[in-house]
């Protein structure tokens, strides 16, 4: 895959190389352009400002008016809770998924989550790019050419730090303020609700991908929903857990589940777009608990939601609460 995203970091080597000849030229002949990116001229400003994610400091314009997002989407998802609409974002398939619907209406694709176009990215003069912490660090010295460019992270824990990020880059912190008090609100309310009901019981979220069973660690994915926010036990394979991790059917019957949130995306199973049907009539997936007792829920949120963002936190606390209490 790294050498995937190389690759498209050097489809625009050469526009990049012109762009910076234009620039030292205007310099040359002292032009209004010469001091000026091309971000900063599509503001009408060069004037910048820093700002902190992570522990981390980045210089960014005064305005980030044009906001791409490369590779994150954590990023498009924090938009939709903050109604930010960037100017360039990931398609999948070749198309923006259905639930960025409101925010990509003038959007233009800037290739798939894992293949940034930077060419496209370069001619959108963007303010700031918002990519990602899975990239490789080749991916994002090229991306941190065309302009300065945030790795916006993958874990479900810097949930409030990815929000409040793009809160600061457009002016939205009290949105953003707002979103966050209110989640923390109501998922203590639903801990409360919950009480110990669920106290011997296993919950497990997984995720189907390219057919495969996929769990992750209680930091990830809507792991700390449920094990942080909700206050339910981790299973010791969710502990043990480094990274995504891929299981047999088999482990997944040793875990046995008496709850299972399964995420299902067809543009994620692709080659095998009946692996989920495949599961439910294998023996093995019938015996457990949580299959057994109709405690199986599937796309309880939309089956491209990350899991880890203010949006999926959000939507997924309401559509799991009801199923946890039933």
């Amino acid at each position: 895959m790294k050498k995937t995203w190389v690759a498209a970091g050097l489809v625009a080597v050469t526009l990049l190389s012109s762009a910076c000849g234009a620039q030292k030229e205007a310099a040359k002949t002292g032009g209004a352009e010469a001091t000026k990116s091309p971000a900063a001229t599509a503001a009408g400003t060069n004037e910048t400002r820093k700002i902190t994610y992570l522990g981390k400091e980045y210089t960014v314009p005064s305005k980030a008016e044009r906001i791409v997002v490369a590779g994150s989407f954590e990023s498009m998802e924090d938009a939709l809770v903050l109604g930010v609409k960037p100017i360039g974002a990931n398609s999948v398939g070749g198309k923006f998924p259905e639930m960025f619907k409101s925010i990509t209406d003038k959007a233009e694709s800037v290739g798939e989550k894992t293949q940034p176009n930077l060419e496209t990215i370069l001619k959108l003069k963007p303010d700031v790019i918002l990519g990602s912490t899975k990239f490789p660090p080749e991916m994002m010295e090229k991306m941190n050419k065309v302009k300065v460019t945030l790795p916006i992270s993958h874990v479900s824990t810097d949930w409030e730090a990815n929000l409040n990020v793009l809160a600061e880059l457009t002016g939205q912190q009290d949105k953003a303020k707002e979103a966050i008090e209110k989640y923390k609100k109501e998922a203590a309310a639903a801990k409360e609700k919950l009480g110990t009901s669920l106290k011997d019981k296993k919950v497990l979220a997984i995720r189907v991908r390219a057919g495969s069973i996929a769990i992750y660690p209680a930091g990830v994915f809507f792991n700390p929903s449920l094990y942080t926010d909700l206050g339910l036990a981790v299973p010791n394979e969710v502990k043990e857990a480094k990274a995504q991790q891929l299981i047999s059917l088999e482990k997944l019957s040793e875990i046995n589940p008496d709850y299972m949130f399964v995420q299902f995306s067809e543009d994620e199973n692709k080659e095998q777009p009946k692996a989920l049907e495949d599961l439910e009539k294998n023996p093995i997936w019938q015996s457990i608990n949580a299959v057994k007792n109709k405690k199986m829920f599937v796309n309880v949120v939309d089956p491209l939601a990350q899991g880890g963002t203010s949006y999926s936190k959000i939507k997924f606390l309401e559509a799991a609460l009801p199923k946890l209490t039933n």
